[in-house]
């Protein structure tokens, strides 16, 4: 595998054309299913599992879980503000920064907690969005474009998709 497919297992987010209903329940369903598809690929993983990269020079699965942990929680509060302001300007932050941070020191179990309780409440918000909801819109500055909470929606659905894709690589190809 080159570079790119290990950075994206996936592959990189793709904007569909156009967003239904059934579009949207099934990204809101993969957000809901995630935590606990993460734990069941964790369970039985030991320390030095734990450290396992899912490139070289990436991230650990520790550092991922914590990361998606970060992302979440700022995804979860974008959503809250463009639920409450007339299309905010959201605040970015540096993840390869916080990846770095002494809380990633903190056992993998400790983020998965988190992202179970935080995941259970952005879902209910998610489910009880209304069209008019779905439609309102973040301004990210460094994309410099509006974000909907549709395409937000879609987005993090892809991102879950995404790491969980990296836990299973690092499992799989055992970088160091």
């Amino acid at each position: 595998m080159n570079l790119e497919e290990l950075k994206y297992p996936i592959g990189k987010f793709i904007r569909p054309e156009f967003v239904t209903k059934e579009i949207i329940d099934s990204a809101i369903s993969e957000i809901e299913n995630f935590p606990s598809l993460v734990k069941i690929e964790i369970q039985n993983l030991n320390e030095q599992d734990l450290r396992l990269r899912y490139r070289p020079e990436g991230w650990t699965i520790t550092q991922v879980i914590h990361h998606c942990a970060d992302s979440h929680i700022n995804s979860y509060i974008r959503f809250k503000l463009a639920l409450t302001e007339n299309v905010p300007t959201i605040k970015p932050y540096e993840e390869s920064l916080w990846a770095e941070l002494s809380d990633n020191q903190l056992s993998p179990l400790v983020s998965l907690q988190l992202l179970e309780t935080l995941h259970k409440r952005w879902v209910y918000l998610l489910k009880n969005l209304t069209e008019d909801d779905l439609n309102k819109e973040f301004i990210h500055p460094e994309k410099s474009e509006r974000i909907s909470l549709k395409e937000n929606i879609l987005i993090y659905s892809w991102h879950c998709r995404h790491h969980l894709a990296h836990i299973k690589q690092a499992k799989n190809l055992r970088f160091e």
